[in-house]
């Protein structure tokens, strides 16, 4: 059984490449085949992993973190075809909602398990100007921090956020969207709109904390107009989702959703998806999973 596998370079500060071995060796050891793309660019990665789908190929694994996830998401979503995570990232927050083990040993040995019997675990996908995506699309002051982030030369690493969190605070004003629910049009002064088809984004933050990916609709959570202090204050409650309960913040189901702003950017699976206007719809059923542990998860489907 051949089976795909996508390696990110630059995934967890090298980490990815340090586990990737070892996970390798697991998935032969269960008699499985892995073939490892050369790709240096996720383009590339795309590309490659979806010719060896056409080819036959039993699997995507994506070995790092969300990025890498994202990458072999385009080759799979929509097919019968599952995809297995080894996290090893940053952030890895679609295998900390799908229950993958965060160990990477343990998480390709329950991947070769499912792998070998056949299993696969079906949930949703969202799907955005052509892009598919699993965990939450943002936009508003996160993306902003992000595209300024991606603009800085200096400094390097983490303290590139920490400057653009600083630079967007200090422009900090609600932006006016138009938000869409289901063909429900309304416009509202908003901080940030998240659109949640599983609950975490950024590395841990729950900011989508009821968001269920097998149940067919987006969990929509809106941060309405605030204060630098407030949002400041606001912002470590996302590490648990207590946030929604804050009064300038309001949650919100459907299974399309239409968002409309002038001069900002949608990120999805913290991947650059498209300036606004943009379209988000849910896919039931769009991405099968191998690995997931359904111990962890609120979704039972089986396949």
């Amino acid at each position: 059984m051949d089976v795909t596998v996508i390696i990110s370079p630059v995934a967890g500060r090298g980490r990815a490449r340090a586990v990737a071995a070892s996970a390798l060796d697991v998935l032969r050891d269960a008699g499985l085949t892995p073939r490892v793309l050369g790709a240096l660019t996720r383009p590339d990665a795309e590309r490659q992993a979806t010719e060896a789908i056409r080819d036959g190929a039993a699997a995507v694994v994506a070995v790092g973190g969300d990025g890498v996830a994202h990458a072999g998401l385009q080759a799979v979503a929509g097919t019968a075809t599952p995809l297995a995570l080894i996290p090893a990232g940053t952030g890895n927050d679609l295998a900390f909602a799908l229950g993958v083990p965060i160990d990477p040993t343990a998480a390709a040995r329950a991947a070769a398990a499912d792998l070998r019997a056949g299993r696969a675990r079906t949930v949703d996908a969202g799907r955005t100007a052509g892009r598919w995506w699993a965990t939450v699309l943002a936009c508003g002051f996160d993306s902003a921090v992000t595209d300024r982030a991606n603009r800085l030369r200096w400094p390097k690493g983490r303290r590139r956020y920490d400057v653009a969190v600083l630079a967007e605070l200090a422009r900090l004003r609600p932006y006016e969207v138009t938000l869409t629910l289901d063909g429900v049009a309304r416009t509202l002064p908003a901080t940030m709109v998240a659109v949640g088809n599983t609950a975490w984004y950024g590395g841990g933050l729950m900011v989508c904390p009821a968001a269920d990916p097998a149940d067919g609709l987006f969990d929509v959570t809106v941060v309405g107009a605030t204060s630098r202090l407030e949002l400041i204050r606001t912002k470590p409650r996302l590490a648990d989702g207590t946030h929604v309960a804050h009064p300038a913040v309001t949650v919100h189901r459907a299974a399309r959703v239409d968002l409309s702003c002038a001069g900002v950017t949608a990120y999805a699976d913290g991947e650059p998806v498209a300036q606004l206007p943009v379209r988000s719809e849910c896919v039931s059923g769009a991405l099968r999973v191998a690995g997931a542990n359904p111990a962890s998860c609120r979704f039972d489907q089986v396949t």
